[in-house]
């Protein structure tokens, strides 16, 4: 591996863990489900950066089970951040007074 690749993997880590941190923060402050969708859509989308970096290093592998030839947590770690952002817009759109974006 590169040095510039493991800076950039530095860089994800520290910038992803910050925004985590800080979504989790969040998530102890409001019990909206448009807002827990999105804190978790970040903590999901950081566990697949650690997830990927674990593989890149060749810690662990879990290319064992796989969903039409991709490997299934490579998968969830890739389409489920995006579906939670998408809840929770949908259910920001939806909910907030004002926004009534479907008329």
């Amino acid at each position: 591996m590169q040095n510039s690749e493991i800076i950039l993997y530095i860089i994800k880590l520290v910038l992803g863990g910050i925004t985590a941190f800080l979504a989790v923060s969040l998530w102890s402050k409001t019990k909206d489900a448009a807002w827990i969708c999105l804190v978790l859509g970040f903590v999901i989308s950081y566990a697949g950066i650690v997830y990927q970096m674990i593989l890149d290093f060749g810690l662990l592998s879990f290319e064992k089970l796989v969903i039409f030839g991709i490997p299934i947590f490579t998968l969830i770690f890739t389409i489920l951040p995006s579906l939670l952002f998408i809840i929770a817009f949908i259910l920001m759109m939806s909910l907030l007074p004002g926004m009534n974006a479907w008329a």
